[in-house]
């Protein structure tokens, strides 16, 4: 087996939101970029505690299994939204895999489209792509 390299990520201030990851090398479209991490909890738990939270970094694995990202999380927790993303989420086996949908420049901002939420189309999106849907 060999390993390859992981692309160089780096958090930093974004343009849409706080903070967010960015990439310091291109990366090619599909490339695997790297793993949500953090603690593994019930969504009923990810459902209090996204209840009046203003950032929320939980995604949910299963109907009834989530991970908080902001508890013993990565670098991925500061992946913010975009309606015009560059990256994809995959989530099989228990695993939140992120991948590049499309070639990103050296610098870019990695963004993912976030779908449902506990945001629950109330939070104002920030993205100012052509496509926004005004709500998150």
């Amino acid at each position: 087996m060999t390993n390859t390299p992981r692309p160089a990520l780096r958090v930093g201030k974004s343009g849409i939101q706080g903070k967010g990851l960015f990439t310091s090398v291109a990366l090619r479209a599909r490339k695997k970029l790297g793993e949500f991490t953090g603690e593994r909890i019930s969504t009923q738990e990810a459902a209090k505690r996204a209840l009046g939270a203003k950032r929320i970094a939980i995604v949910d694995v299963t109907e009834r299994e989530a991970i908080d990202g902001s508890v013993r999380g990565g670098p991925f927790q500061f992946l913010n939204h975009s309606c015009e993303a560059n990256v994809f989420i995959r989530i099989a086996y228990g695993r939140i895999e992120f991948y590049a949908r499309r070639n990103i420049k050296a610098g870019e901002e990695l963004t993912c489209d976030y779908g449902l939420s506990y945001h629950e189309g109330r939070l104002a999106c920030q993205c100012g792509k052509a496509k926004c849907k005004k709500f998150i």
